[in-house]
């Protein structure tokens, strides 16, 4: 998996994983196309999680008498990589059609506005060790467990790059991070779930 790839080493990991009853193709399909923002509709705990995390980012703009940046009406998980690298944009780490997408990120992400490391390619990505930051990547796959039944799993895994850095992100991870991403990854399998099951027609 791609994951293992970019990184076999890691302080954390935490997995998620939901069954559909639907076609691989369908279920891929569902999970290209999901809307974020609209999982955050659909899952109010999500969008409280996502609002309380961005906060602090919009008291620091209001404090340099910036207007916060408008938030966009949609965004599905491509999309995360036309973010601007300094606002949290994700690297495209790979895409395998019909199988697995991994998106990383790079941060310091226990600040109350994060510092983000400016990496723009996988490559960037997997070479990067400036001390003081951590390493997280999201890895979403699919894969068939019968003709009309695929298996949906969230990956989300986190290295740092020092002992400091490694000290930081245990004491965030431990304070209720480390569930938050759980119910972020969990509803959007969800609701692409929901999404790829309404697709599906009943058999005759």
């Amino acid at each position: 998996m791609l994951v293992d790839e970019f990184m076999p080493v890691y302080d954390v990991s935490d997995a998620v994983a939901t069954v559909v009853d639907s076609d691989l193709a369908t279920s891929w399909s569902a999970l290209m196309e999901v809307d974020l923002i609209e999982v955050g509709r659909k899952r109010p705990l999500v969008a409280v999680l996502g609002a309380l995390r961005i906060l602090p980012d919009i008291v620091s703009h209001l404090l340099h008498g910036e207007l916060p940046p408008r938030q966009p009406e949609q965004m599905r998980l491509r999309d995360l990589t036309t973010i601007p690298l300094d606002k949290g944009g994700w690297v495209l780490l790979g895409v395998r059609e019909q199988d697995e997408i991994a998106l990383g990120l790079i941060g310091k992400f226990w600040r109350p506005v994060i510092e983000f490391a400016r990496v723009s390619s996988a490559a960037e990505f997997r070479a990067f060790a400036e001390p003081g930051f951590a390493k997280t990547i999201y890895a979403l796959s699919v894969r068939a467990l019968d003709p009309r039944r695929t298996l949906l799993s969230g990956v989300m895994r986190t290295s740092t790059t020092d002992d400091d850095a490694r000290r930081w992100f245990r004491r965030y991870w431990t304070f209720g991070v480390g569930s938050g991403a759980h119910l972020l990854v969990n509803g959007l399998l969800d609701v692409t779930r929901e999404i790829a099951e309404q697709e599906v027609t009943p058999p005759a």
